[in-house]
């Protein structure tokens, strides 16, 4: 295998556009894993509360959390099979071009499946955030007539 200096810029050339990917990959990542982490850590406050006293609206609440907490895990799963593909992506990307092996159809196919798999991320998350936000609303308490709000 005989490579040269402008064939490896070649394919780092062609490399640049996943690696973008890849960020904003991580990054979808690091917003869901922070979305989970504020699940967890509110279904362990309602759980605490559970050990001193049951109540229905605790109950309710860790329901709605624990729907909220599956969507999550699968944006999670499916967002990090995306990463890992784009990832083949690239290392097809590199392999195909320093050993002349013709790896096109299989790197095409692997970035559709990857963008198959962002695009489900995505859905989930705005399933979890649609779950949230019906969850806020509808235990949103309502000012007394005739009262003011506070200036302050």
């Amino acid at each position: 295998m005989n490579l040269q200096l402008t064939d490896i810029g070649h394919v780092i050339q062609l490399a640049i556009a996943p690696v973008f990917l890849l960020t904003g990959v991580c990054t979808n990542l690091m917003v869901l894993t922070n979305r989970l982490a504020r699940i967890i850590d509110r279904s362990r406050v309602l759980e605490d509360r559970l050990d001193i006293a049951y109540q229905d609206a605790y109950m309710d609440e860790l329901d709605v959390l624990y729907r909220r907490w599956h969507l999550i895990n699968y944006a999670i799963a499916l967002s990090t099979a995306c990463g890992l593909l784009i990832c083949l992506v690239i290392a097809l990307l590199f392999l195909g071009d320093t050993t002349n092996v013709p790896l096109d159809q299989y790197i095409a196919g692997l970035f559709v499946i990857a963008m198959l798999c962002l695009i489900g991320s995505f859905v989930y998350l705005l399933v979890e955030i649609f779950v949230a936000s019906k969850t806020l609303r509808s235990r949103r308490h309502v000012r007394p007539p005739g009262s003011l709000p506070n200036p302050n």
